[in-house]
């Protein structure tokens, strides 16, 4: 009788390490997780007599993976978090009233110190206890093969998927520099300014220089609504229409009209985008513009009187068409200051959540009208940096300035 039990013996610790092997076949055949969990349910079904199985898996939550001979449905079932504190093999307190009755103990599976992955066994069916211990520690062997596999496999898919995203953001945020003017004048007449400051690697701003002809030009301040790979696409769409409309007219509002259709039909109204854009004739000393739902921009004059301009649109591509268009006609401008920006300005928040605000860019303004634009620039960064104070910033802050002078 001892020699059949030794002979028993030596059969199951063959089968376990023929498991163990076509196991490891498996693995290094890179076969997918649905793959590995039947391997997994078929070894155990086939080299030990355990009448009732159930593997729960950490993923997001607990999900169970594997699960058979129990009488209630595992998968359905949330995993009870009292199980999830065990770090050895426990025996289940029976009298519970859930699925977890019909099992004997539970079997943690850890890797670094953090549990992956639980299996309840129930019904194991053994000669003595050595045989029992022997089996529990095959179960815990396997399970540990199989669900550290399967991490890895988890993990170089993460790896994966962050590396094409990487790539994605490294071409959305090349594709958004290309966005922006090479160059902008800075001479005696006319000197334009831009500073940009993304939020995240790729923003959803945009400004633009546009000369239309000797006498005239169009700067553009425009902002899309939400961040990263989608906004990028959309603001060089929005970037490609506005650049060949302008060659097409110079007329303020049918440019605009066109642009609420182009964003409209690309995002299919799940996303807008705010503008400024304004059209300044040298020669006639005019400035005609739209402002469509966008943060008013600031003109000083010459007595350094700060207006805002407000007239305009609603947000492009919401509405189609759009239900007004004011233009803007500002006459006799051939000293003035105009300063354009994005919400991520006005819109930055102290350590107390108070924003900064239209006011402090107008009391700045009532008495800087004459500082170099460069200056200008670096002393709103420079406010806006004191202002937040351990606070990040949560926006895109993105600014253009035009200067004309007689």
């Amino acid at each position: 009788m001892e020699t059949l039990s030794l002979q028993n013996r030596y059969n199951l610790k063959e089968l376990e390490l023929n498991a163990l092997l076509e196991i490891t076949q498996a693995i290094n055949n890179n076969l997918p997780e649905s793959s590995l969990y039947k391997i997994y349910d078929f070894t155990l079904r086939a080299n030990l007599n355990i009448k009732r199985l159930a593997l729960y898996v950490l993923d997001e939550r607990w999900e169970c993976k594997v699960n058979y001979g129990t009488e209630m449905d595992c998968f359905t079932t949330e995993l009870d978090e009292e199980f999830t504190k065990n770090t050895s093999i426990t025996p289940i307190i029976k009298g519970r009233g859930d699925v977890f009755d019909e099992f004997d103990c539970v079997v943690p599976i850890s890797h670094k110190s953090s549990i992956l992955a639980l299996v309840f066994v129930g019904d194991l069916e053994e000669e003595d206890d050595d045989a029992r211990k022997s089996s529990m520690r095959f179960i815990q062997a396997l399970s540990n093969i199989i669900i550290v596999a399967i991490e890895n496999k988890k993990l170089a898919r993460k790896q994966l998927e962050q590396e094409a995203l990487r790539k994605e953001l490294e071409i959305a945020s090349d594709v958004q520099q290309f966005l922006f003017p090479e160059s902008l004048p800075y001479g005696l007449r006319l000197k334009i300014e831009a500073s940009y400051l993304p939020h995240d690697r790729v923003g959803g701003d945009y400004y633009d220089y546009i000369p239309i002809n000797k006498n005239q030009f169009l700067i553009c301040i425009a902002d899309v609504s939400g961040k990263g790979i989608p906004a990028a696409l959309m603001m060089s769409n929005f970037q490609a229409s506005l650049r060949t409309l302008v060659r097409q007219t110079p007329n303020i509002k049918e440019i605009i009209e066109e642009l609420n259709y182009h964003v409209l039909e690309n995002a299919k109204g799940e996303k807008f985008i705010t503008c400024f854009l304004g059209i300044y004739d040298h020669q006639l000393k005019t400035l005609v513009y739209v402002n469509s739902g966008h943060n008013p921009p600031l003109l000083v004059n010459r007595k350094g009187e700060v207006q805002l301009l407000e007239e305009g649109s609603t947000v492009l591509g919401a509405l189609h068409p759009l239900p007004f268009i004011n233009e803007g006609f500002l006459t006799d401008l051939d000293d003035f200051l105009l300063f354009c920006y994005t919400d991520g300005v006005t819109e930055t928040e102290n350590e107390s959540g108070d924003e900064f605000g239209l006011q402090k860019l107008l009391d700045y303004f009532g008495k800087n009208r004459n500082k170099d634009l460069r200056r200008i620039h670096q002393d709103i960064i420079i406010d806006l940096d004191g202002f937040k104070g351990r606070n990040g910033y949560k926006d895109d802050i993105t600014m253009l300035s035009c200067k004309i002078e007689p």
